[in-house]
């Protein structure tokens, strides 16, 4: 018996049929659960944000195995569909002082209405917001809508839909967008100091390719390296035409 779980249910005023309908999950997994089973690490995150309490709390030492191989890696998710919509919301929500975000399209992103609403208002509180995209002209595009199997006029196609969809936040003070020609080998995205970061794989689209949440707590660490990166890819970056 999951001791702590149940606890935590109690405290939260949450049945488990709830959990199991927030997760999309049957009620029986979730029976599971409480039984002692310790459910994936995409789930186990999800249930901790759902009840507003750490990992540790409920699953210490499944954790804290995890954990061993570095104290940043707050979870690893198999797929980037695999990240719950709500903890996207939340990641994105929590940042009081910068959000980034380096894509080729983000178009699961620009096609999220409430995802873009946070943003502008996480703006308009005086968050900085600093988006990348690919530039749809560029190669690097091209080539990876074929690596992927879309093709390379899909993938720019992407691209400009995005842009499209992101046009409203343009007008936002806080917000900037520009577009990056550069090779794109992870799409970075950051909330303060905390990054999810999808790791790209030849021949594999971005949704099924692995994603790591990351958290930057000291100067020389694992964060640093994609911090660097989206500030250098920035630094190179340029504003879309007003027509885009």
């Amino acid at each position: 018996m999951n001791e702590n779980l149940r606890h935590a249910l109690i405290r939260a005023r949450i049945q488990p049929l709830d959990v199991a309908t927030h997760l999309a999950v049957d009620p029986k997994t979730v029976s599971r659960w409480l039984s002692g089973r310790v459910p994936h690490p995409r789930h186990r995150l999800a249930v901790a944000d759902l009840l507003h309490v750490d990992e540790d709390d409920l699953w210490p030492e499944s954790v804290r195995q995890r954990r061993g191989l570095s104290t940043e890696i707050k979870a690893v998710y198999p797929h980037r569909w695999a990240v719950p919509a709500d903890t996207w919301r939340a990641f994105f929500e929590s940042a009081n002082k910068e959000i980034d975000i380096l894509v080729y399209s983000g178009l699961f992103l620009a096609e999220d209405a409430g995802l873009l609403r946070i943003l502008a208002e996480r703006a308009k509180t005086g968050v900085r917001v600093r988006i990348l995209l690919g530039d749809p002209d560029s190669p690097h595009v091209a080539a990876r809508g074929v690596e992927e199997g879309i093709g390379g006029d899909v993938m720019a196609a992407r691209v400009r839909n995005a842009l499209t969809l992101y046009r409203p936040l343009r007008g936002v003070e806080g917000v900037e967008i520009r577009l990056h020609r550069t090779v794109l080998y992870n799409s970075i995205y950051r909330a303060d100091d905390e990054l999810l970061v999808n790791l790209h794989a030849y021949g594999t689209r971005a949704p099924e390719a692995p994603v790591i949440y990351v958290i930057h707590s000291q100067a020389d660490s694992t964060a640093t390296t994609y911090l660097d990166s989206f500030e250098r890819v920035w630094m190179s970056a340029e504003a879309p035409a007003q027509k885009a």
